[in-house]
């Protein structure tokens, strides 16, 4: 086949002249003629991407700049002769990478899914055969044939149709199934998808039989280019990783710095031996270094991934869980996310009266009610002949659950499958209904006559008629076709005014973007001219006339109760909801604004068709206002999803059909639908909802968020042990050594490695504060140690350490019987009893003072009391942990030679203990003067306002 008849509009040529377009015949391709095209054309096949080899993703955990600076402190805590710190070091840096690999394994495997998806088989006509074939054997110009449940392998052009039906889900996203024809379309606006005479691959035949011929196999399908889109993409860092990265850049130049600092006033001012200076420096550069960051942000991820899996969202990847927390924009899709696919009638109109329906979903409860009371159709003729006109021109079935609280599941179209709920809450029972009215014939819908028409025998007459037909379809058609017309339980002659009164109540409930279906009736009278005799003559024609309009029911896929909270939270949040759907813009509007995703009079409507012609500077404008995107093709939300991503902002996706998968992949956070989303996009996504509801992904933003504020919660409560291990060793050299060493190096290291590890990763799983949720999202840019931070933790808590370290410190010499004036114990030598009890003393105050300082570091500005001061039990853990190992290394002869440590006496204790609360309540009180004047400026400018 040639290029010029590949590329020809074959929807706008009629199906004989597909045909030749695309150089077959009705009867197939020859098999000869197959292989040549295979040979040119490759196999109907999704390619795969070469991946990168688990050893190659495994040993990435490992040398990422965070685990080589790990690496370096491990070995320079041999090489200052502490080996145990450097295994306990490495042993750190090679559990946090073992788990961070086992989490993300089982990522990537969006194209697997895919292919997933192709069937095996496909039926086709060759040599005027009927064959069997595999579906990678098929090429352009095979005649495949087309059943009920098959799925289809390529794309295709119908040529014969016979009521056929594709649910297209995967690619749209949108449930309803779509009617296919074999006429041409001329109209130029229709994207792809709504192209009525075109079939896809990746997609299946939902009622109906045809014939198509193939005309794109393989990566030139629809399918195909979403493969390719998803493949191509690259994985970008997380914001999480980004500041980690330069997190670590800074505190090794400043370890580093700190190192250089103190080996030259070792040498300028106590002129100690190069080795001794050099290992003294050594560890003190180990000092700096918080080797407990990696386990801390892996826990604290991990304990959120637990947290959100409670609340119906599971990660897939750690570091999207502190994505989400930055997320400022959630381009999120309607059906099913939003709303909750499930059609539901919530009105019905007929002349004489306007009925609310009560209940949503598929369930049969609630009921139909008239000016605030309930009505039956029982006692009502024209609502009665409205429900069972429904009902009865009906394929669908409804399927009770299995389970008590079950989900009612539908068969068949789901617009027509509220109708027979809508009966049933009117009091009728649709098997009882099909049981006195038999249906006899039935004339399909075709999208040219917008209509379906079915003829039952009737037990009891109606209008002296024991046939009647019932036609549902679009009202203008209706009421063209109708010259009668139920009112007030009579029937009427239909007449302009009546016209006017039924076109007016359509037009209202479209503007509300809600779907709208008319119901009539035939009676078909043996006394009837105009009725065939023959049922064979039953057509369009000679039935669909002089009908008698009755009514119409109104329906919508209801939004989710909870999500209008989920909304306006979002909002609170700082955080843009932007709907990008393949429904239409009015329905999409409507469900925007009930929702409050939209909330000025003319919000910015973009279709599928639009927004190809327009360039990227022109859609970014429209993206900074508020605008609803509707009919989006696959390319077409990526689009959109990339320039969000150029205008700086972190962007969220939601999305459970194929087509959303490269928009996932693309998105700086992926949520797939865990119920209704298909197997390729929750592989591509970094998160699956299970419930599919967007109210969970606004919790999953709260725990993100937490997520960094504990980080930072870990940072500076890391960061403020480094005052007080600094200070006593820089009292040291700037006294000329005049004052003994306070804390000697491997009293340091067990600040870091032993006493401050278990509470500080006690802060990771903190749970989110109160406020969260008010404040806007944070600028990725924004770093980890911020100057406030750093003013915090140093000049804050951390210089409160130190004065209580150095307390603690002269505390024990004085106690010994030192004197201002006098030189201190212990100069020169640590063996001086009264020198390694007053060091010992010193390293406690800082353990206890950190006692307070982990509770203080639990919130921001609120009390620590209002979380319930022992409320976090790990926490509380590492707390005991502590004051355990410092009794541990105190009293016993083989840790206290290790650690330069020496029993303590009970009013040592007393003094120690009285730190905590002293620490704990000096930042209570600055909180409380923090918020006192936060809460005067908000009520200042709101009198303000007023």
């Amino acid at each position: 086949m040639s290029e010029a008849t590949a590329s020809v509009a074959v929807q706008r040529l009629t199906a004989d002249r597909v045909f030749s377009a695309l150089e077959t015949s009705p009867a197939g391709l020859t098999q000869s003629e197959a292989e040549a095209r295979q040979a040119r054309q490759g196999k109907n096949l999704i390619q795969t991407e070469k991946r990168r080899s688990p050893v190659l993703a495994f040993l990435s955990n490992f040398t990422h700049l965070m685990a080589c600076l790990l690496w370096a402190a491990g070995a320079i805590a041999f090489v200052a002769g502490l080996p145990e710190l450097g295994v306990a070091v490495w042993l750190v840096n090679v559990i946090n990478g073992c788990f961070s690999f086992w989490q993300e394994y089982r990522a990537g495997k969006a194209t697997d899914a895919l292919k997933k998806m192709l069937p095996s088989y496909a039926s086709v006509i060759r040599d005027g055969q009927e064959q069997k074939i595999l579906a990678e054997d098929l090429v352009p110009g095979d005649v495949m044939l087309l059943a009920e449940g098959d799925k289809i392998s390529a794309d295709a052009r119908v040529v014969r149709a016979n009521d056929l039906q594709v649910n297209q889900s995967t690619l749209t996203g949108e449930s309803n199934p779509v009617r296919k024809t074999a006429d041409a379309v001329l109209e130029e606006d229709l994207t792809q998808a709504e192209t009525p005479n075109l079939l896809f691959a990746g997609t299946s035949v939902s009622e109906g039989t045809g014939r198509a011929v193939v005309t794109r196999i393989g990566m030139d399908t629809e399918f195909g280019k979403i493969a390719h889109l998803t493949q191509n993409m690259e994985e970008a860092e997380s914001p999480l990783q980004q500041q980690l990265n330069r997190t670590t850049r800074q505190i090794t130049v400043f370890a580093a710095c700190m190192g250089v600092g103190f080996f030259l006033l070792d040498q300028l001012f106590v002129g100690s031996e190069f080795a001794a200076a050099f290992i003294f420096s050594l560890g003190m550069v180990v000092a700096f270094i918080p080797e407990g960051l990696l386990p801390t942000v892996t826990l604290s991820l991990a304990m959120a991934v637990q947290r959100m899996s409670k609340r119906n969202a599971l990660v897939k990847k750690l570091n999207s869980v502190e994505t989400l927390g930055s997320t400022s924009v959630i381009c999120t899709d309607k059906t099913g996310t939003l709303t909750q696919n499930e059609m539901t009638v919530n009105h019905l109109w007929t002349v004489g009266s306007e009925y609310e329906v009560t209940g949503v979903g598929y369930a049969p409860e609630g009921e139909v009610r008239a000016a605030g009371h309930r009505i039956q159709a029982i006692y009502d003729d024209d609502l009665r002949l409205l429900v069972s006109g429904g009902a009865l021109c009906s394929n669908a079935r409804l399927i009770a659950p299995e389970e008590e609280g079950g989900r009612y599941t539908v068969l068949g179209d789901p617009t027509e499958a509220c109708l027979l709920v809508s009966a049933q809450k009117a009091g009728l029972d649709p098997a009882e209904l099909e049981a006195s009215c038999p249906r006899v014939r039935e004339l399909p819908f075709e999208s040219r006559r917008k209509r379906m028409t079915t003829i039952h025998q009737l037990s009891e007459p109606l209008e002296g008629a024991r046939r009647v037909a019932f036609v549902k379809g679009a009202p203008s058609e209706i009421v063209r076709l109708s010259t009668r017309c139920r009112a007030y339980e009579k029937t009427v002659e239909m007449t302009d005014e009546l016209h006017e009164r039924i076109r007016a109540a359509n037009d209202a409930y479209a503007a509300d973007g809600l779907r709208v279906l008319a119901v009539a009736y035939r009676p078909l009278r043996t006394d009837d001219e105009s009725v065939p005799r023959a049922m064979s003559a039953y057509t369009p024609e000679n039935i669909e006339r002089d009908l008698v309009f009755v009514g119409l029911e109104v329906m919508q896929d209801p939004p989710r109760p909870e999500v209008a909270a989920a909304v306006e939270q979002c909002r609170r949040a700082g955080i843009r909801v932007i709907m990008i759907t393949g429904d239409y813009g009015l329905t999409a509007v409507s469900i925007a604004r009930r929702i409050g995703i939209v909330r000025g009079e003319h919000p910015r409507v973009v279709s599928g068709v639009e927004l190809e012609r327009m360039s990227d500077a022109e859609l970014r404008e429209i993206l900074g206002g508020e605008v609803v995107f509707s009919r989006m093709a696959p390319e077409q939300k990526l689009r959109v999803v990339e320039n969000l991503q150029q205008m700086g902002e972190i962007v969220a996706v939601t999305g459970d059909g194929v087509n959303d998968s490269p928009a996932l992949k693309k998105a700086d956070i992926g949520v797939a639908m865990g119920v209704t989303g298909t197997d390729v996009a929750k592989e591509a996504a970094d998160m699956v909802l299970t419930d599919d509801n967007f109210a969970s992904i606004v919790h999953a933003i709260e725990e993100g968020r937490a997520v960094y504020a504990n980080i930072r919660k870990f940072m500076l409560y890391i960061l403020n042990s480094n005052m007080p291990e600094a200070v006593p060793s820089a009292v040291y050299l700037l006294s000329g050594g005049a004052v003994p060493l306070p804390l000697t190096t491997m009293q340091i290291l067990t600040i870091d490695l032993g006493t401050d590890m278990l509470p500080a990763l006690g802060l990771g799983c903190e749970a989110p504060e109160a406020d969260v949720m008010d404040r806007p999202p944070r600028d990725p840019k924004e770093p980890l140690l911020t100057a406030k931070l750093m003013r915090k933790a140093f000049l804050g808590y951390g210089l409160m350490g130190a004065v209580v370290s150095m307390a603690a410190y002269v505390f024990a010499q004085v106690e010994a019987g030192w004197l201002p004036g006098l030189p201190m114990f212990g100069v020169g030598t640590d063996a001086d009893p009264v020198y390694v009890r007053a060091t010992t003393m010193c390293l406690a105050a800082i353990v206890f003072a950190q006692i307070g300082q982990v509770l203080n570091c639990r919130t921001e500005t609120a009390s620590v009391f209002s979380r319930g001061l022992l409320s976090n039990r790990h926490i509380n853990v590492g707390i005991v942990f502590e004051v355990c190992l410092i009794v541990f290394i105190t009293l016993f002869p083989p840790f206290q030679q290790v650690f330069h440590t020496s029993p303590l006496g009970l009013f040592d204790y007393v003094f120690l203990c009285c730190l905590p609360p002293l620490v704990l309540a000096v930042e209570e009180g600055r909180k409380a003067v923090f918020r006192l004047v936060r809460r005067r400026r908000a009520n200042r400018a709101g009198a303000e306002e007023r």
